[in-house]
C-alpha cells in the first residue's frame, strides 16, 4: 500500500456520540419519542452499550491500539435534568472521562450537543424554543467549568441533519410544512452556534466549531442548478457560518446524486452498506474539498467517516479509500488536522443496534468489547504516522 506522512500533529481517533453508547439516557426528549406510543422507532436504545460506566474500559482499548484522540459527546439533559438546575455529579462524571483520556495519552475532543435535548427542551419546543439561543449559551458556560484542558470542542453535530428532519413541522415564519429544511431553524440553531463558540473563544485555549453532514451533491448532467439549490439549506448555508470558526469538523459517509426533481435512486445492483447507503469511499475527498471551497479556507478535522458493515475487511477497505481521497486533499494544500473514524464502538444507531459501524464489537448481553481487525489496522497507521494514497 502506498502511502504519504502524516502532517506534524495529525490527529487519529475515533468518535462516539453519549445517546448512542452510554445506556439510560432517560432524561432526552429522543428516549420520549423511543417510547410513545405511535413511535416509529424499531427498537429503543435501553442500556445502549453501557459505556457511561464502562468509558475506562473503551478509553484504554483506543490508547492500546496506538490512536490518540477520542471525540465523544456530553449529556445537557444529564447535566441540566431541569431548566436551570445543574447537576455537579454528572459534571464530574465527564470530567472522569476527560481525565482518563488524559491518564491515557488520549485527546479529548468533547461535543456540546449530538441530536438530543433534555426533555423539558423538548416540551418547550426544542429548537423551536423562543429562548432555545440563550438557553445554549448557558448550557456552554456551564460545560466551561469541565473544559479548561480540553483543545477542541464541538458546538453541534450535524445542524443540517437535525434541520433537514424537521420538514413536516409547523414552522410560523415560512408556513405550515415548508417544502424542504426551515430556513427559520437553520438561522436560529446558526445563533446558537455562534452563541457557543463566543462563550468557548473567551476560554482562550479552546479551538471551537461544529460539525457537518457532507452529502457530496452531484448533479445530473444538466440539473446542476437544482443540485445548488437543493443544496443549499441542506448544507452550504452551514459550512458558511462556519467562516470564522477555528475548525470545521465534516462528516462523510455517501454521495447524493440530484436531478429536476431532487435525490435520485441509486441502481439495485450498487454495494450498499447496512444502512442502505451506497458504498462510496471517495465521498470523504470530495466532502474536504467542498467543505474548503465554500468555507474559504477554514481548517478541517474529518470528525466522522466509516462504514456500517458485518464485514470488517470491507470497513479497511472503505477506510483506506477514504484516507487516499484525504491524502490527495492534503497533497493540494488542504488545511486538514486529523481523522476520527466513526465508530470507536457498535452502537445504537438511533432506532437500531443492526448497522455495525464499530472498530470493536460489543456483545448485547454482556456488554463484553471485543476489538476488530480494523482497530488495529487503524492504530498501525497513527502509530507510524502514515496515510494510504492512491
Amino acid at each position: 500500500m502506498t502511502t504519504i506522512p502524516a502532517p506534524n500533529g495529525f490527529i487519529w481517533g475515533a468518535a462516539t456520540a453519549a445517546h448512542q453508547i452510554e445506556g439510560g439516557n432517560t432524561n432526552t426528549a429522543h428516549w420520549e419519542f423511543e417510547h410513545a406510543a405511535d413511535t416509529t422507532v424499531e427498537e429503543p436504545s435501553g442500556d445502549a452499550v453501557d459505556s457511561y460506566h464502562r468509558f475506562p474500559e473503551d478509553i484504554r482499548l483506543l490508547a492500546e491500539c496506538g490512536l490518540k484522540a477520542y471525540r465523544f459527546s456530553i449529556e445537557w439533559a444529564r447535566i441540566e435534568p431541569e431548566k436551570g438546575i445543574v447537576s455537579k455529579a454528572q459534571l464530574d462524571h465527564y470530567r472522569r472521562m476527560i481525565d482518563t483520556c488524559h491518564d491515557h495519552g488520549v485527546q479529548p475532543i468533547v461535543t456540546l450537543h449530538h441530536f438530543t435535548v433534555p426533555r423539558w427542551q423538548g416540551r418547550d419546543g426544542g429548537w423551536y424554543a423562543d429562548d432555545v439561543v440563550d438557553r445554549f449559551r448557558r448550557y456552554t458556560e456551564t460545560a466551561t467549568r469541565i473544559l479548561d484542558d480540553v483543545e477542541w470542542v464541538v458546538t453541534i453535530n450535524e445542524p443540517n441533519m437535525m434541520v433537514n428532519q424537521t420538514e413536516a413541522k409547523i414552522d410560523t415564519e415560512q408556513g405550515v410544512n415548508f417544502p424542504g429544511p426551515s430556513p427559520h431553524v437553520a438561522q436560529v440553531i446558526a445563533k446558537a452556534h455562534h452563541a457557543s463558540t463566543e462563550v468557548l473563544k473567551g476560554l482562550g485555549h479552546v479551538k471551537s466549531g461544529w460539525t457537518v453532514a457532507n452529502q457530496v451533491y452531484q448533479a445530473v448532467p444538466g440539473y446542476e442548478k437544482e443540485r445548488d439549490e437543493w443544496g443549499y439549506w441542506r448544507e452550504d448555508y452551514y459550512l458558511e457560518q462556519a467562516r470564522n470558526d477555528d475548525f470545521i469538523g465534516v462528516q462523510s459517509y455517501l454521495r447524493t446524486i440530484v436531478g429536476p426533481d431532487g435525490p435520485v435512486p441509486f441502481p439495485d445492483d450498487v454495494e450498499r452498506t447496512l444502512t442502505g447507503w451506497e458504498y462510496y469511499p471517495e465521498a470523504l475527498g470530495h466532502a474536504l474539498r467542498h467543505t474548503w471551497e465554500v468555507t474559504g479556507g477554514v481548517p478541517m478535522l474529518v470528525t466522522e467517516n466509516g462504514m456500517a458493515t458485518q464485514d470488517d475487511s470491507r470497513r479497511i477497505d472503505y477506510t483506506t479509500g477514504a484516507l487516499q481521497g484525504l491524502a490527495s486533499a492534503l497533497q493540494d494544500g488542504l488545511d486538514i488536522r486529523g481523522y476520527l473514524h466513526w465508530s470507536l464502538l457498535d452502537n445504537y444507531e438511533w432506532g437500531s443496534f443492526r448497522p455495525t459501524f464499530g472498530l470493536i464489537g460489543v456483545d448485547r448481553e454482556t456488554f463484553e468489547r471485543t476489538p476488530k481487525p480494523s482497530l488495529a489496522w487503524l492504530g498501525d497507521l497513527a502509530q507510524r504516522g502514515v496515510i494510504p494514497a492512491g
